[in-house]
Formats: C-alpha cells, structure tokens, sequence
C-alpha cells in the first residue's frame, strides 16, 4: 500500500501547474509592457499632475546683458568762472563733462582782501559788480506795546506829582494806573486813567504828562511806544 501511495516525479507525471505559471508570467509581463509603452506612445492618458511634473523643464538660465558704456562727450568746453565772474550753464548737461586739460583759475588777488574791502568788489561784496542794496525795514503802523518796566529805564524827567490837601486829610492812599503813549521823541501823548482812586486821578494826570522819556529805538530807528504808568500816593507816618 505504501509504494502505491509514493511515487517518484521523473518527468513522466504531467500536471497543469507549469502551464498555468507560463500563462500568468506572459500575462503579467503584458500588462507591465503595457504600463511602461502607454505613457510613452499616448502621454495623454496621464493624469495632468503626472504629465506636469514629467514634462515641464526647467527653463535654462538667463544671462544678463553686459551694460553697455556710456559715451564720454568732449565737446567744446566752456569754463564757469572767467575773470571772477561766475557764469550759468544755458543748457543743463546730461553727463559728467570730462575736461581733457586742466582748468585755469581766475587772477583774483586774495591778499588784497580785508576786513575793510569786504571782497574783491569793493566794501561789503564779495564778487565785482555786486550792487549792495540797502535794507529797508517797513516802519510799524500801530504804536509797539512795551511792559512799564521796560519804559522805565527811558525815563529821563519824572515829575513828583502832589497830594491833593483833601484826600490827604481824609486819609486816601493808593496807587493810579495810567495809559499813555511815548512819541518818537520821548513826550507823553494820549493819556488817560485806567484804574485807581478818584479824588487822586486828576494829581497823577498833572504830574506824569510833563515826564520826558528816551525814545526807543527798533532796528536803529525810534517808534512810538504803548505803555502803562503806575502812580503811587502813600501817607507817611
């Protein structure tokens, strides 16, 4: 029974198995040609992202332009400065104008420049045939209002003025603000009473409008000035 049921595998015994493995490695074997030949023979049947990363290349670099040189204008020169005197270019140039040969400087005697002379033009200029012009400063229109202390110091004749008998004797004191205006040369105009006691105003009035003052000069020239006066009235006792 035993030797019924072995047997030897010579070749004589002929089974489906090697044809089956034939067929299916021909099989496999075309369908893998067929996935390598498709994208090569019909490309469009890949999906976009495939053909996209496939068969975009890079494109090649760029090389830039060497710049090109500019070209050096040597026209005919003109020189800015002749005899001391500088001149305006009438056209404004587009390029660095390259001088081929050095440029002459003018015959200036600078030792003959002073304090005095002021320049190579004369007192006060600085080119020849600078014209000075005087500086005119327009004069002020309304009188310059200035504090009492600072008209102060421009007093030159003070008046003491006197103690009316009434108020004296009733015992009023205190003090008269009073506004007027400086003249150009130093006499009180426009005077009035801005603040103090009644019965003292009209003495303080007689008193402060023979004051003499200094004009006050702005810019060198004297102006009228507006201004307050303060009068005081003390008892001693």
């Amino acid at each position: 029974m035993f030797e019924d049921s072995t047997f030897e595998s010579t070749g004589r015994i002929r089974t489906r198995s090697r044809g089956w493995m034939i067929a299916a490695f021909i099989f496999n074997g075309s369908i893998l040609l067929a996935l390598i030949l498709i994208p090569l023979i019909y490309p469009e049947a890949l999906p976009r992202q495939v053909i996209a990363f496939l068969m975009e290349v890079p494109p090649p670099p760029t090389t830039p332009e060497p710049p090109k040189p500019q070209p050096v204008h040597t026209s005919s020169f003109h020189p800015e400065m002749e005899a001391g005197r500088i001149f305006a270019p009438s056209v404004i140039p587009l390029h660095i104008l390259q001088v081929g040969k050095p440029e002459t400087l003018p015959n200036v005697d600078v030792a003959g420049w002073g304090s005095d002379a002021g320049g190579p033009g004369g007192p006060g200029q600085v080119f020849p045939g600078q014209t000075v012009l005087p500086v005119v400063r327009p004069e002020p229109k309304a009188p310059l209002r200035l504090p009492s202390t600072v008209v102060a110091a421009l007093l030159l004749q003070k008046t003491i003025p006197v103690y009316p008998s009434i108020p004296k004797a009733a015992g009023i004191q205190g003090t008269v603000i009073l506004a007027a205006t400086i003249s150009k040369a130093g006499t009180i105009e426009n005077l009035r009473v801005v603040s103090g006691p009644a019965m003292l105003q009209q003495a303080a009035l007689d008193a402060v409008k023979t004051w003499q003052y200094r004009p006050y000069l702005l810019n060198g020239q004297p102006v009228e000035v507006e201004t307050t006066i303060n009068v005081i009235f003390t008892l001693s006792r």
